[in-house]
């Protein structure tokens, strides 16, 4: 399951029935002063710009980045310090998606996308131009794309541009994304199948390096650019990525690929695991990657592998390690360059390699938030030589989006750019809490309410992230901040299943969905509760996806929350096995499919503790959800209402798992204050 990382993006969807194309099921009324708050928060929402990508010239001299604004994007480039930035226009009015500097030359590739069509039926169009910064010519185009084009890596002598494409694609490759309609044959035609392809530096149509029968995830060069190493599985690719193997070839099309780790044959911890982000060493003769149980292509996180490039036993170096490494790349031949996940935060580091073990020797500075450009978690920008340069996309409770830029020391680089200046934030005082139990070391972030006044009382909304394998980090104007400007405390915990506390954490989630999760989760609401003026008799709990999970089945194991808003959630995991898309990530966390083991599914089921549950809910999800069907929202909804428990269910047409309409998103945040409100009472004290 996703980890829902676009906040309260990720709580929409509402209504009795599935709403009609055009129609839209009519908002609770509010009070006018909650309703002009409410338009005051959207207006500033509305107001921030974000940073999708950044990238640092291979001499560190020249900083490149993307701005986005509703459906709008603009190209920056500037010196490394942000100095002299000036935008450049992309001829053909289609957005800027991605960013990559040659090696050593100032030429900037730059891929572009025209709009997706909601349809699902037409052809995603885009292209491929280049900068040339020294000769200061306007961009030139070196090849148009039919199809879905993402990830380019330049080769090592800059003649050649590689990259994943989709030829043909007329839907985003993510389960994400809003899923075709279910009707015709099923399952027996359109599959888009996603490749490696490259395009000459000078120009010319995109070659295919790798096989049609194998879905690629993500891929990697070598040193020398005569082989490259990718993670693949058989299509469709929104199933699969949870049995993904990695794989090498000569970089030439029909070449033949040589599996070189299977994690479902693999012995030792990658046994039954996922894997991410291969990486060359220099001298190309292993590749490493990151191993670890994640519950979503893009939320990466677990340790740090190494194999022979020709095939072998995996090696685990960095096994028992306290922290989640989430991204990394080679400095040289014995060290890397880390971002890991650790308590909440975000970590840059240096890793020591020596024989079978890769040691964290040095902690490079803490970042104040999030960094990185979205579904890359983590990921930095380095220049490729000395004085070492590093580069993101940062932002955190306290800071808006800016580019951030300097040299690599113990101290994060500052930000060198203003494009968020003049934003201001209403909500309350963010801190991480930390507790132990069962074992384990949990932390959460806690966010006080705006205005806060220690002589009066609170409610408390728990909110919970998606995943399970993900966690929550500090990030500009996210869900629970709308909350907190309507007078809540905002626990966002990090139980077992989540990263940050290593892989044993993590994986102290397997078959134990909504127990043990739930009593971390539970433990944390105790502690704050000591510490801070909060009724115990009005809290809520809201979440997305898993945190939808966590929403409905809270209620059947205990009476404490008083309502919930459960956005795409699941009440039935075995009739969920056989109505999802991506079946293929539940075997690694319970053990075995449900045909095999139906027991370990139904243990988590809140629809078989049903009678326990007393809580209202507000129930939302996308009519064209892949991930998280809108059956599994239509059960629960369907339960409660029998049973006499206060119920609303929202659909929202044409939208999948990630709600893409802006509109509906407002909807989501005037129903969830409505809900709330009505049965927490946040203004009462």
């Amino acid at each position: 399951m996703p980890p829902a990382r676009h906040g309260f993006m990720l709580l929409v969807v509402s209504a009795a029935l599935a709403i009609a194309p055009g129609l839209r099921a009519k908002a609770p009324p509010v009070a006018a002063s909650e309703n002009a708050r409410i338009e005051q928060i959207l207006a500033q929402r509305a107001e921030v710009r974000n940073i999708p990508a950044v990238a640092l010239s291979y001499d560190g001299q020249h900083l490149a980045w993307l701005v986005s604004h509703g459906d709008d994007t603009e190209l920056m480039l500037g010196a490394w310090n942000g100095e002299g930035a000036h935008a450049i226009a992309i001829p053909g009015g289609c957005r800027e998606q991605g960013l990559r500097w040659a090696p050593r030359w100032n030429a900037l590739a730059v891929l572009t996308r025209c709009k997706v069509d909601a349809s699902n039926t037409k052809p995603i169009r885009g292209a491929i131009w280049l900068i040339d910064v020294n000769a200061g010519k306007p961009p030139r185009k070196l090849a148009d794309l039919n199809g879905f084009a993402q990830g380019m890596q330049w080769s090592r002598d800059g003649k050649r541009i590689a990259f994943l494409y989709v030829p043909g694609a007329t839907r985003l490759p993510y389960a994400t994304a809003s899923g075709n309609p279910r009707v015709g044959v099923i399952g027996e035609s359109d599959v888009q199948v996603q490749r490696v392809a490259r395009i000459a530096a000078s120009g010319g149509a995109p070659e295919l390096l790798t096989p049609e029968g194998s879905y690629v995830y993500e891929f990697r060069a070598s040193s020398t650019g005569n082989r490259i190493a990718y993670i693949a599985a058989k299509p469709p690719g929104d199933d699969n990525w949870w049995t993904a193997k990695l794989y090498v070839q000569d970089a030439r099309a029909g070449a033949a690929p040589k599996l070189v780790v299977d994690p479902a044959t693999a012995g030792g911890p990658l046994h039954g695991l996922q894997i991410a982000l291969p990486r060359w060493s220099p001298d190309d003769a292993r590749i490493l990657f990151i191993g670890g149980l994640m519950s979503d292509r893009g939320a990466t996180g677990g340790d740090i592998y190494s194999v022979p490039a020709s095939g072998g036993t995996p090696v685990d170096l960095t096994e028992g390690a306290k922290v989640t490494p989430s991204w990394f790349t080679f400095l040289d031949a014995q060290s890397l360059l880390v971002n890991q996940i650790a308590s909440g935060k975000t970590q840059v580091t240096g890793y020591t390699l020596s024989g079978n073990s890769a040691r964290q020797t040095r902690l490079w500075f803490t970042a104040p938030g999030g960094i990185g450009d979205g579904r890359a978690a983590l990921s930095v920008s380095l220049s490729g030589k000395a004085p070492l340069r590093i580069a993101y996309a940062g932002n955190s409770f306290d800071q808006p989006p800016e580019v951030h830029a300097g040299r690599l020391t113990t101290a994060p680089p500052p930000a060198v750019t203003s494009i968020n200046k003049d934003l201001a934030h209403a909500w309350g005082k963010v801190g991480s809490v930390e507790w132990d139990h069962a074992g384990f070391h949990v932390q959460g972030w806690l966010m006080y309410p705006a205005n806060y006044d220690p002589h009066k009382t609170y409610p408390m909304i728990v909110y919970v992230h998606g995943g399970p394998s993900w966690a929550t980090m500090p990030s500009w104007g996210s869900g629970p901040a709308m909350l907190s400007e309507f007078g809540y405390f905002v626990l966002m915990p990090n139980p077992r299943g989540s990263f940050g506390e290593g892989e044993k954490y993590a994986q102290a989630i397997r078959n134990q969905m909504g127990y043990g999760d739930l009593d971390d989760i539970l433990a944390g609401v105790d502690k704050v509760e000591k510490m801070l003026p909060i009724d115990d008799t009005r809290l809520g709990m809201m979440g997305w996806s898993y945190g939808g999970f966590m929403s409905m089945f809270a209620p059947t194991r205990s009476q404490r929350f008083k309502a919930v808003v459960a956005g795409a959630g699941i009440a039935d995991w075995q009739s969920y096995y056989g109505q999802n898309q991506i079946d293929q990530w539940m075997i690694p966390f319970f053990g075995a499919s449900l045909y095999d083991d139906p027991t370990a599914y139904a243990k988590s089921s809140a629809i078989n503790y049903i009678k326990n549950a007393r809580t209202p809910a507000l129930i939302v999800v996308g009519e064209r959800d892949e991930e998280c069907p809108a059956p599994q929202s239509f059960e629960y909804w369907h339960a409660l209402k029998t049973l006499g428990i206060p119920a609303t269910l929202v659909v929202y047409a044409n939208q999948g798992h990630h709600i893409a309409n802006h509109a509906d998103e407002e909807d989501i945040m005037r129903r969830t204050l409505d809900w709330f409100g009505k049965y927490l009472s946040a203004a009462r004290n």
